[in-house]
């Protein structure tokens, strides 16, 4: 039935791996059901059980989502994952202290740890985040940043992998999280089978942006502020940081150290994805050819802008124009 076939008695020694899904009341219903479907999907593949897979909360029975579907869960007490899985979902029950204390418990005794969307702030609160890179919903990132300055946010990528302990961006990025975590344990075919069951695309990258707009940012700073709207007004000149932290008044250094705290990114990766941004708007627009695009938006040469495309979009400026004319 599947194109995935392991060879014979392959995992048969391999005992089932524990895998357990933290949620509180608000959870965010998609960030468990999308991780959920991803690791039931290789039982129904290969008719085995590789994953085996409880909801836990931190006293056990039902517990609401944010669409108010009640969810049957375990205690957290007794539980010893192999993998722990926080999802996201309403900040002020996910911070009440018998949730960062189940955490912090099963943390303890847990050999891989990840979280979906703003189950990052749980992390964070435990300290687990701290001089670690981690990433969460774009929406988010600017909060997790200011709220926890130890812990170094990337905001434009889908998920994070530093040691032990992963983390995702928001709702359906659960699902590419979950591929990538299926991949590390059971190889590419099994996620590619995975992704081709659950009719989805193939795990984006973990670098890739998650398409957030950095031209929407609101930082609190007025200084930042000014440099964003100075960058956006000259897109099309050389852009260093010397010239921003000039238009913020403010030192080099005292810029590049407000302007990470207040957005999340460098002021470099800042202007390279508004170019982007704004390169793309023209694409879709227009017939314009792609080396007029970068010369107007301030790259050097294409070149440079099909490289930012691609870290950012996963797909070059021409793939770009061709998805959007479909």
């Amino acid at each position: 039935m599947y194109g995935w076939q392991p060879k014979e008695c392959q995992y048969r020694w391999i005992p089932a791996h524990s895998l357990k899904l933290f949620v509180f009341p608000g959870h965010q219903i998609l960030d468990l059901a999308g991780p959920l479907a991803a690791f039931d999907a290789v039982r129904k593949i290969t008719e085995r059980q590789f994953y085996s897979l409880d909801v836990l909360s931190h006293a056990g029975g039902m517990v609401l989502s944010n669409a108010g579907v009640p969810v049957g869960t375990q205690s957290a007490d007794e539980a010893v994952p192999d993998t722990l899985i926080v999802v996201g979902g309403d900040l002020s029950s996910m911070m009440r202290p018998a949730e960062i204390s189940s955490i912090t418990t099963l943390a303890a005794r847990t050999t891989r740890i990840a979280s979906v969307c703003t189950g990052a702030f749980l992390l964070a609160e435990t300290g687990l985040l701290d001089g670690r890179r981690a990433t969460t919903h774009w929406r988010a990132a600017q909060r997790l940043q200011r709220r926890y300055p130890a812990v170094n946010v990337e905001v434009d990528r889908i998920f994070v992998v530093d040691g032990h302990i992963w983390t995702s961006a928001g709702i359906t990025a659960g699902i590419d999280l979950a591929l990538a975590l299926i991949e590390a344990d059971l190889g590419v075919e099994m996620a590619q089978e995975v992704a081709r069951h659950l009719v989805v695309y193939h795990r984006r990258p973990g670098g890739q942006s998650q398409f957030s707009s950095i031209s929407q940012m609101k930082p609190q700073s007025d200084r930042v502020r000014v440099a964003l709207t100075f960058a956006r007004s000259h897109l099309h000149e050389p852009l260093p940081i010397e010239r921003l932290a000039d238009a913020a008044h403010l030192s080099v250094r005292q810029f590049g150290r407000l302007f990470q705290k207040e957005t999340g990114e460098t002021p470099a990766k800042a202007v390279a994805r508004l170019r982007v941004e704004v390169a793309r708007t023209r694409l879709q627009n227009s017939s314009e050819p792609i080396e007029h695009v970068a010369r107007a938006v301030g790259f050097t040469d294409p070149e440079r802008m099909r490289r930012a495309f691609v870290n950012l979009y996963g797909l070059p400026p021409q793939a770009m124009r061709r998805v959007n004319n479909q």
